[in-house]
């Protein structure tokens, strides 16, 4: 079992890195997704995106960029692998790609499932709600074989969770549908290597205030990047960032439970929540669970302890 500081203070003890500390019943496995349609998703060969990071300290603005090396809709060749395309021409080429994929899903995916899709529209009912990074690179379905109805989806900068106080957000919005009205078993919130909001949250400074919207939002995490400070101040920039990616999701355990009606959930066990973090440099994906009844989260201290640790490579 470990244990993790997630909500309103900082622990005044150093943490060692990585902030997940190995905890009891871990187990190593795969990764196998079932699928519905006898296929799983591929993964491979998309093209670099490069997020950069300005800050400008005069106005306390922060500001994301992303350049993208070779445009245009990646293709799958006839050998099933993902290849680059030529540089697209114009927004129409584009579209035509995409009108093809739809066609083709509805040719081999809707078609030869009718009965399943016309299930679906008559309601969904989803086992897991996914919050995870709008980051491009970083889609719940493709690495975790989500088919349709299975997960409630919601992505947002940075995969973060605010607290019940901080008001309302189309992420709470989101959680309260999930929990509330469709009844969700399970919330998973994955977070990935090399995060562009994590990156602008280690670059703030600790007092700032900040108009723009991005430093609004990763501000949620202030407290992530501040036990990151404390525990990692010994490493690299970008190995602390590393350490904030993970810290932040247990941040967000924490925040999830200051919710009335999930952490009644939680503690009557009709709700249970996860952790995932998902590095696409070396496709490892770790998951580990929230141990409620091991947690101390409504103390000064805030801590939360975590279970089944486990890492699918």
């Amino acid at each position: 079992m470990a244990i993790l500081s997630p909500t309103s203070s900082v622990s005044k003890q150093p943490l060692s890195s990585p902030p997940l500390i190995q905890a009891s019943n871990s187990i190593i496995s795969s990764l196998s997704p079932q699928t519905i349609f006898g296929s799983t998703g591929k993964l491979g060969g998309v093209e670099q995106t490069h997020l950069k990071l300005c800050a400008n300290l005069n106005n306390s603005g922060l500001k994301l960029k992303a350049s993208i090396e070779v445009p245009g809709l990646t293709r799958e060749s006839k050998s099933g692998k993902l290849e680059s395309p030529a540089i697209t021409k114009n927004d129409s080429d584009l579209f035509d790609e995409m009108k093809q994929r739809f066609l083709s899903f509805k040719k081999h995916k809707y078609m030869e499932n009718q009965e399943y899709y016309e299930n679906l529209a008559k309601g969904q009912a989803p086992k897991f709600m996914v919050i995870a990074c709008a980051d491009s690179r970083v889609c719940p379905s493709s690495i975790l074989g989500f088919q349709p109805g299975e997960a409630f989806v919601v992505r947002n900068i940075a995969n973060m969770v605010p607290s019940y106080e901080n008001g309302p957000s189309e992420t709470n919005a989101a959680l309260e549908f999930a929990v509330n009205s469709l009844k969700v078993e399970n919330i998973l919130i994955i977070g990935h290597s090399c995060c562009g909001g994590i990156r602008a949250l280690m670059s703030m400074h600790d007092d700032v205030e900040t108009s723009s919207f991005i430093g609004s939002w990763v501000g949620n995490g202030m407290n992530a990047r501040l036990r990151t400070k404390a525990a990692a101040s010994n490493l690299s920039f970008d190995r602390q960032c590393r350490h904030c990616e993970k810290e932040s999701i247990n941040l967000s355990f924490g925040n999830l439970l200051t919710y009335p009606w999930i952490e009644e959930k939680v503690k009557n066990g009709e709700l249970s929540i996860h952790g995932g973090y998902y590095d696409f440099v070396d496709c490892i994906f770790e998951k580990w669970t929230l141990d409620y009844n091991a947690s101390n989260w409504k103390e000064e201290s805030g801590q939360v302890a975590i279970k089944n640790r486990t890492f699918w490579c």
